[in-house]
């Protein structure tokens, strides 16, 4: 039974995440999100349903539209696959809650995976556009935020008095990022990332959120050199590099395998 529970999250998942591709392309370009049939990019033909199956359809059409035979942007089914995943490893995380408290479970997946989509289409649109929008950030941390006075472990009662030093956190973790985009002129980093990082600090706890922002530079610094050495097209220090995704990234390790900067620190001692 518990196999079949994943197979379905990770199914519904798929099928948000190709909602989520639909705002990743129509955020900001004037076009409704929730109105209007999906078309073709190159053609612009009207995709009839047996094409928006998520990952499955790309397969099938080799990755190629039916009608003009242009290639279909592998972002489709990495988003559609990549939030599937997410959904599972979200309620796998949360399962033993289900033994506690059935409404604290399904609270805690429905946040997550709210917040996660989210993040997940201010990643693959700083990518694209090199830009955080901040409509999306600005609910990301109004969410994080309300969020902080849920009670998260299942035992006890649903609203908590959260401690100032976690609110405060935000602001702390976010300042110096602000300051270097001030100071720099945004050319070191850009204020939609500090914004990002106020979020982060309220969604996850102060030592976890000191674990995400060190894991996101390890991470990003191995990217960059990988992208310097490795990458056909000319990257440079002054080439511009998305820094969302790694945040992004740190913080779902983090938040899946429960890390603060202590235990993140104690995984390099031999």
């Amino acid at each position: 039974m518990n196999t079949l529970v994943f197979i379905f999250v990770f199914l519904l998942g798929m099928i948000i995440g190709s909602f989520l591709n639909v705002v990743i392309y129509r955020f900001n370009t004037g076009k409704s999100i929730s109105k209007g049939r999906s078309v073709c990019m190159t053609c612009n033909k009207q995709l009839r349903w047996y094409e928006l199956i998520p990952v499955f359809s790309f397969l099938i059409q080799s990755g190629r539209c039916r009608r003009c035979a242009s290639n279909i942007s592998h972002q489709y089914p990495l988003v559609e696959f990549i939030t599937g995943l997410m959904f599972t490893l979200i309620v796998f995380h949360f399962y033993p809650v289900l033994f506690i408290s059935q409404n604290s479970f399904i609270l805690l997946v429905i946040f997550w995976s709210f917040i996660f989509s989210l993040l997940l289409v201010i990643s693959v649109y700083d990518i694209r556009h090199k830009i955080i929008p901040d409509k999306l950030v600005y609910v990301f941390i109004v969410v994080s935020f309300i969020f902080l006075f849920i009670n998260q472990t299942g035992v006890g009662p649903l609203i908590i008095q959260t401690s100032l030093s976690h609110i405060v956190a935000g602001p702390l973790f976010a300042l110096p990022f602000a300051l270097l985009w001030l100071l720099s002129k945004g050319r070191l980093m850009g204020l939609g990332d500090s914004k990002l990082i106020l979020g982060i600090a309220w969604a996850l706890s102060p030592l976890e959120s000191f674990a995400a922002l060190t894991l996101s530079f390890w991470i990003g610094s191995i990217v960059s050199l990988a992208l310097i050495f490795f990458s056909r097209k000319k990257v440079g220090m002054k080439t511009e590099i998305p820094f969302a995704p790694f945040l992004v990234l740190s913080t779902f390790i983090v938040f899946f395998y429960s890390l603060d900067i202590f235990s993140l620190i104690s995984l390099f001692h031999l």
